[in-house]
């Protein structure tokens, strides 16, 4: 008998540590803790967005102003769940601000790519594409229009 239940304890441990190893892959697990706006990182909150929660921003509602979106980068619009980029001089796009990987809120534009403080994972601001890892997948684009100087959700 103290071998059988030896066994049967040794598979439910294994159970465990299978369950375990798939939880932290990047496919839809658990929400990581996200960054601030602007590329100030504080003290890590969770984030909605991961949970598939529609963005904070009703459709027609102004994210941002254009002047303020430098050509080359961009800004993060956290409460929005939004980041606006300007790839090139009047060219504008954005994407969801919720890193693929995990859930974290994207923190920071520079350099032309997108940073998300949790893991490093770093993507192109002309088309949210995967520069650096460990994301996987693209950030989803967000259709815009840009009239004058305001940048809306369309």
């Amino acid at each position: 008998m103290g071998a059988q239940r030896r066994a049967v304890l040794a598979a439910g441990a294994a159970a465990a540590v299978s369950l375990a190893a798939g939880c932290g892959d990047g496919d839809g697990g658990t929400p990581e803790p996200t960054g601030s706006p602007a590329g100030t990182p504080t003290s890590p909150t969770p984030s909605d967005g991961a949970s598939g929660s529609a963005p904070a921003s009703p459709a027609g509602e102004e994210l941002t102003a254009a002047s303020e979106v430098p050509v080359g980068g961009g800004v993060v619009l956290a409460d929005q769940e939004v980041v606006v980029t300007q790839p090139q001089e009047g060219e504008f796009r954005a994407f969801s601000a919720i890193c693929t990987h995990q859930g974290c809120t994207v923190a920071s534009v520079g350099d032309g790519l997108i940073a998300c403080p949790c893991h490093g994972s770093r993507f192109r601001v002309a088309d949210g594409s995967v520069a650096v890892g460990p994301a996987t997948r693209p950030l989803p684009p967000k259709q815009i229009t840009v009239s004058g100087d305001s940048v809306r959700l369309v």
